[in-house]
């Protein structure tokens, strides 16, 4: 077998790249992705003598990149931004803009506008508050069941399932302005 160094070096240069796009893929800002894939190869150096080689040297870096953004999305959860939902409601608690309740027309099936309906839609989601996007791509992107993300994010799931709700409203609001408006 290669001296560790080596074959660190090795997995640097052959899996830093499909590390990245999937940590760039799950958190969305490229800084934060490579300070986590350049976590990942700090732990597999550290850890190098329990890779027994039961599977991939990918594969055990992916579960070592799984367990990195759990951590971050974590830490991120718990230490979260304030966000202020008088976009949504009044001060009775009554819908604020009667016009969420609204029916949307189809999605057209042209490729370039379902194109341009996906990058609207990512654009929307990166607009979203840390906390809610995290949950928002767990459970919808990464179609984590809900008891999954609620473990994963130390939240109780009538927690989980509000905030995907506003989540959804506040994707709405920003589709109709940012895509519906357009079409």
């Amino acid at each position: 077998m290669k001296l560790k160094e080596e074959q660190i070096t090795e997995w640097i240069e052959k899996y830093s790249e499909p590390l990245l796009n999937r940590a760039l893929y799950l958190v969305s800002d490229k800084e934060d992705a490579a300070d986590i894939v350049q976590e990942v190869f700090l732990v597999a150096y550290t850890s190098f003598d329990s890779f027994q080689e039961k599977s991939s040297p990918l594969t055990w870096l992916y579960s070592i990149l799984r367990n990195k953004i759990a951590n971050f999305y974590r830490n991120k959860y718990k230490n979260p931004v304030n966000t202020s939902l008088s976009d949504f409601f009044d001060e009775d608690g009554m819908w604020s803009d009667q016009s969420v309740l609204n029916f949307w027309q189809e999605i057209p099936e042209n490729t370039s506008e379902s194109e341009y309906f996906s990058q609207s839609l990512d654009n929307c989601i990166e607009k979203l508050p840390p906390r809610w996007k995290i949950l928002v791509k767990l459970y919808y992107l990464e179609e984590k069941k809900a008891e999954a993300v609620c473990q994963e994010m130390e939240i109780s799931t009538t927690n989980l399932w509000k905030i995907l709700q506003r989540s959804r409203l506040q994707l709405r609001k920003c589709l109709e302005i940012n895509w519906f408006g357009n079409v």
